[in-house]
């Protein structure tokens, strides 16, 4: 069986229009990989495991809950007596683009290397055979508990864990630029497949096209490079080759907030069952494409349940 291991936040997402109708659900970058990712490997032998810390509110206990029932594991979440998840407000244009506000500065999440029983799941990450984190997970974190996890990635890496890593970029959640390119020159020797988005790759560092991306990266030595690049799909870098792997035609875009979320999860589900490079983007596009004409960054089960079979 192989297993991966997630780790970031999940928080309360409102989604809807300031003073008017809002819808209450919840959502975060890596939650959604997860929960995308555990929904279309039922039978697959594939073990999600989500690393996070919620509180001990009903709102976290009804969080749990529907994680186990999407069928991730819930064996390293902790909880915080003294905090309580995040909370995000989506706000959409009429091409279903997004902004984002955010309340998370005193999230449970936010301090999980600091709980007292993180060590006990530190010690037990070696079995895993994939780690993945985003840039999200790292910016949430104080500084030194930010450089610390990177330590710890590093010690994982050489006891034979991979490293997969999604740049996913919010500035509000950085000082300045600078902190955040230090962070990721930090992080990206350590990476064996990178899935960025070229938007992110964009602002981050002022690539002007998908291919200056996949040079930058190359230079990091990482052994699996993806640029999710939107409607133009995905060119993907593996042993030098280059390939790009288009997307498929989605005649209604409703709401873009977990495209690259749930790209990253339809990879992983190929990624982890050996399959080839082009197999597991064609994955994540046709996963990507399906939640792309839903609203909300966690889509009705039902949606995806036909890619089960088609992704066994």
């Amino acid at each position: 069986m192989k297993k991966i291991a997630i780790f970031g936040e999940c928080m309360i997402e409102l989604n809807g229009e300031p003073f008017g109708s809002m819808h209450q659900t919840y959502g975060g970058d890596t939650l959604n990989t997860a929960t995308y990712l555990a929904r279309v490997s039922q039978g697959n032998q594939l073990e999600i495991s989500y690393i996070s810390a919620l509180g001990t509110d009903k709102l976290s206990q009804g969080m749990l809950a529907h994680w186990q029932n999407d069928g991730i594991k819930t064996d390293w979440v902790l909880f915080d007596k003294a905090r309580q998840p995040g909370l995000y407000l989506i706000q959409l244009d009429k091409f279903g683009e997004r902004t984002f506000l955010y309340w998370r500065n005193q999230s449970a999440a936010r301090y999980v290397l600091q709980h007292q029983n993180y060590p006990e799941i530190l010690a037990q990450l070696s079995t895993v055979d994939v780690i993945y984190l985003s840039g999200i997970s790292l910016a949430i974190l104080p500084e030194n508990d930010r450089t610390l996890f990177i330590q710890q990635l590093a010690d994982l890496k050489k006891a034979g864990v991979k490293i997969a890593f999604d740049s996913n970029y919010r500035p509000a959640l950085w000082d300045n630029l600078q902190q955040t390119q230090n962070c990721y020159q930090a992080l990206l020797p350590l990476v064996d497949v990178a899935l960025v988005t070229f938007d992110d790759e964009q602002l981050v560092w002022q690539d002007e096209n998908e291919q200056q991306t996949i040079s930058r990266l190359k230079q990091y030595n990482i052994e699996t490079i993806v640029v999710k690049s939107g409607k133009n799909g995905a060119i993907c870098c593996h042993n030098d080759e280059i390939v790009n792997v288009p997307t498929e035609i989605v005649e209604s875009v409703v709401d873009t907030t977990s495209a690259g979320d749930a790209f990253n999860a339809g990879f992983f589900n190929g990624y982890l069952q050996n399959r080839s490079l082009i197999t597991c983007c064609q994955r994540g596009n046709r996963l990507a494409g399906i939640v792309i004409q839903h609203k909300g960054a966690i889509i009705d089960k039902a949606a995806t349940s036909h890619l089960v079979q088609e992704f066994n």
